[in-house]
């Protein structure tokens, strides 16, 4: 989710101070194609079944509520204030579905900005047993209600869509859903915080994150965002552990401070808030989006995608994956960073996909001619189309091998049993910057936050605390689509370690500036070792023993080009996004005491029969 400053509010509200706006706030600024369309704007309360009063803001074309034809509401719920809607606003970040004509309603969620009540994040599904048993679907249904018999001139339709949480939210008008809505959106929504979302990624703490998160939404019940001027790879390490972050901003006693220092492991607090769960049924039509460098909720768009489409009976869940950050399909697309797509991406999706959606399943309209999965193939800069994802007809599994003497081929390791493909010294009082230093503050001035997915990494190549492994350069193109994973056989003489594995597309040096050169990270995660056997009960590592260790680096759909070369760069330490492992087992790292931060070597085997390697599907 974006769960700060989400600037990529669908309607093109400001979720914050403008001050802090993200690119898509200003990427929606750019003249849209259409005529700004007057809409007017009016402001309820309105009551929830156990009484509590929930602030929305409603837009419609001038005039509408007497005359024309009936309009179907377009609905985004936020904990980000929905006071910012104006038509102005819509105009710029929808142009044509302002065009063709909806009511538009933004609405504050409970504890939030103008409603009443409590706010609590991701609030989980409860049973519904009488009036006091809330959560965000029924404040949807009872949202949805109200509108139905109070604004006039309606259809009856609804849509719901939403970015990060308010994508969250979308996905919370799926689930027992109102029989109005016809169709949701959830884009890069927060789907389980503790696996692969905004808060831990594979039981490893995202501490900048985490820390700004709690600043700003449980501090006050607008938003604040944190703006320090400190490098932050200074102020954490100082700090030493999220415990000692946490005292010095005098926030331990917040709600989710006190789950983060208290609850590391994937308890049942944590389980109870996992969306996934509760999709065992397709409710309504449903389009999810997500972007390949999404830097808050890459996880939430392909696992809503997987748990839905197996009860897909009439084929009405679709998925769009395109080259973007956190939201960077309300903007132009065309670029990200120093990255080019060679057209405007963002575009091309809300023009051909999001807007016919809409139109057809609230409209009743024709043009919308998806079949399954619309996915961006970067390198080549093209469209595909596949019937599931991950695409099963045309493709063939892969493996990519790690070998002796940084060697990446394609070829299964042979030879000696115990061969090592790289070691290095990981010392937690130096760890690895996930991007070039200073380090901004998440959402603080002049912060690189949103584009670092696609950061240079020769930032950080030649460090000695890290292994690389390399390809030739290609002679020919090599594409790597689906889930991409990586199966390392490592060893640490700690008790602990963290383990990073980056799949890295190197450009040649006599490429065109400024990608002369260029490590374009293409997928890239986290795994907290003390997590190897179970997610629940964290054990110690054993000193010196090989583990295998697997998991899902996340999708791609992605083509090395020929006279490129692939790289796989495997490090024990990202910080401060999350948070320092002390490499010596501790109950909770939260609170590490300094003593258990302790230099270890890191093994990677490649070997017969420890053969590190990467999977994924390539085309036939």
């Amino acid at each position: 989710m974006t769960v700060f400053r989400k600037a990529v509010l669908a309607l093109g509200v400001s979720i914050s101070l403008s001050a802090a706006l993200p690119s898509f706030a200003q990427d929606v600024a750019a003249k849209p194609e259409h005529h700004d369309h007057e809409y007017t704007r009016q402001e309820e309360m309105i009551p929830a079944r156990d009484g509590v009063r929930l602030h929305v803001v409603i837009l419609r074309p001038v005039g509408s509520e007497k005359s024309g034809p009936s309009l179907p509401f377009l609905i985004q719920r936020t904990p980000y204030g929905a006071e910012h809607a104006t038509s102005e606003r819509i105009n710029m970040s929808k142009p044509e579905l302002v065009a063709s004509g909806y009511i538009f309603v933004l609405c504050d969620i409970r504890g939030r900005y103008k409603s009443e009540g409590t706010f609590v994040m991701n609030r989980p599904i409860v049973a519904h047993h009488s009036k006091q048993d809330v959560d965000e679907t029924t404040d949807t249904r009872d949202t949805i209600d109200w509108l139905l018999k109070h604004v006039p001139n309606n259809s009856g339709k609804v849509g719901v869509f939403g970015v990060s949480y308010p994508g969250f939210l979308a996905m919370m008008a799926g689930i027992d859903a109102h029989p109005a809505v016809k169709a949701i959106s959830p884009q890069a929504p927060m789907t389980n915080v503790w696996k692969g979302d905004d808060f831990f990624h594979n039981g490893a703490f995202r501490e900048t994150y985490g820390f700004d998160y709690v600043q700003q939404l449980e501090a006050q019940k607008t938003d604040v965002p944190a703006d320090s001027k400190e490098d932050q790879y200074n102020f954490f390490l100082e700090h030493g552990n999220f415990a000692g972050a946490a005292e010095a901003a005098k926030m331990s006693n917040l709600p989710t401070a006190k789950i983060f220092l208290t609850q590391p492991a994937y308890t049942k607090f944590w389980q109870d808030m996992a969306v996934e769960s509760h999709l065992t049924k397709v409710e309504v039509p449903t389009l999810e989006v997500g972007g390949w460098w999404d830097q808050e909720d890459m996880w939430g768009t392909q696992a809503e995608y997987a748990a839905l489409k197996p009860h897909d009976k009439k084929g009405e869940v679709f998925m769009v994956l395109g080259p973007w950050n956190h939201g960077g399909w309300g903007g132009p697309g065309k670029n990200l960073g120093a990255v080019d797509f060679g057209a405007p991406t963002g575009e091309d999706y809300r023009k051909t996909i999001e807007f016919p959606f809409f139109e057809k399943y609230l409209k009743g309209q024709s043009g919308f001619d998806l079949k399954g999965v619309a996915s961006f193939r970067t390198g080549v800069n093209q469209w595909e189309h596949y019937d599931v994802w991950p695409p099963v007809s045309g493709f063939k599994g892969e493996k990519l091998y790690l070998g002796a003497e940084h060697a990446l081929g394609f070829i299964a390791p042979t030879g000696d049993y115990n061969t090592v493909a790289g070691a290095y010294v990981a010392d937690p009082a130096d760890p690895i910057p996930f991007r070039a230093r200073p380090v901004e503050s998440t959402y603080g001035t002049g912060s690189r936050w949103r584009p670092w997915l696609v950061e240079d990494q020769r930032f950080v190549s030649e460090r000695k605390d890290l292994a690389n492994f390399t390809t030739p350069v290609l002679d020919h193109d090599v594409t790597v689509t689906g889930d991409i994973v990586a199966d390392i056989f490592a060893a640490t003489t700690g008790t602990d370690a963290d383990w990073v594995v980056k799949l890295i597309d190197v450009s040649p040096d006599d490429a065109p500036a400024p990608m002369n050169g260029y490590q374009l990270m293409i997928v890239d995660e986290i795994f907290r070792g003390r997590y190897l056997k179970s997610f629940e009960h964290p054990e110690a590592i054993k000193p010196s023993e090989v583990n295998e260790y697997k998991w899902s680096l996340h999708g791609a759909d992605h083509t090395f080009l020929k006279g490129h070369k692939i790289m796989v760069e495997v490090q024990s330490s990202w910080f401060p996004l999350y948070d320092r492992n002390p490499q010596t087992f501790v109950p909770n790292i939260m609170s590490a005491p300094a003593g258990a931060y302790k230099a270890q070597t890191m093994t990677i085997y490649g070997s017969p029969k420890y053969p590190s390697r990467l999977e994924f599907l390539s085309p036939n």
